[in-house]
């Protein structure tokens, strides 16, 4: 698991006091920096970035609000041959207050086409799987279809 801790701005609440919607798509993005890391150590754009979002998605639990810091874990949930889920939550105080996912793909833009994740940087994605006892998994095993 990766985490990184945000601290809601004046700008980030929105008229009805709580974090603006629009914040957690930014924040959850901001914290899959160790996980762009494994592709492109130095997040060099200017060279052969292989990396595409396919899909993202962002459920609100709680309002959070402002005077308090944010903590985004950001967890592997799927890896396949060229495509990784990536599973993310957002606590404040203890309490969740919104969770989501992202599905990237390891991508050639000249070739338009995806490519297989190397195997050095799966293992690394294999270590940070989302933990059997966190896991928002359903007793069938299997994530909520929603």
């Amino acid at each position: 698991m990766w985490r990184k801790t945000v601290t809601p701005r004046f700008g980030d609440i929105d008229g009805l006091r709580h974090v603006n919607n629009c914040m957690l798509p930014v924040w959850f993005e901001t914290a899959r920096e160790p996980f762009f890391r494994l592709f492109h150590p130095n997040l060099d754009m200017n060279g052969e970035w292989r990396l595409i979002m396919a899909k993202i998605m962002v459920e609100f639990v709680q309002q959070m609000r402002l005077g308090a810091d944010i903590e985004i874990r950001t967890f592997v949930k799927k890896i396949g041959r060229s495509s990784m889920t990536l599973y993310q939550e957002a606590w404040q105080d203890g309490v969740l207050g919104a969770k989501g996912e992202a599905v990237v793909v390891h991508y050639d833009f000249q070739g338009k086409k995806s490519l297989p994740i190397p195997d050095g940087i799966r293992a690394a994605l294999e270590r940070n799987m989302v933990p059997e006892e966190s896991s928002p998994r359903t007793k069938s095993g299997r994530f909520p279809a929603n």
